[in-house]
């Protein structure tokens, strides 16, 4: 399953999708809150952002990769309004 949403970094906002790994079983928390949990992961390029910012090294190229991995655990839980 894959999830698409708006990422804002430094002001510069772009459509990312994230693929969901894993989605927990729904339970009860300790207060009786209904929650689930997931898990998703995607990528997205740094240049995107405006980010450009890197050093270069020594022995050539550079010490930041354009790609940065995106790895979200999260957990939804009901609300009661």
């Amino acid at each position: 399953m894959e999830v698409t949403g708006d990422l804002t970094i430094r002001g510069t906002t772009r459509e990312v999708t994230l693929a969901v790994n894993e989605i927990a079983r729904e339970h009860r928390d300790f207060q009786g809150a209904r929650r689930i949990g997931a898990n998703a992961t995607g990528k997205v390029r740094r240049s995107e952002f405006g980010i450009t910012f890197n050093k270069v090294l020594e022995a050539g190229g550079v010490a930041l990769g354009d790609e940065v991995s995106l790895s979200l655990d999260v957990s939804l839980v009901e609300s009661k309004a």
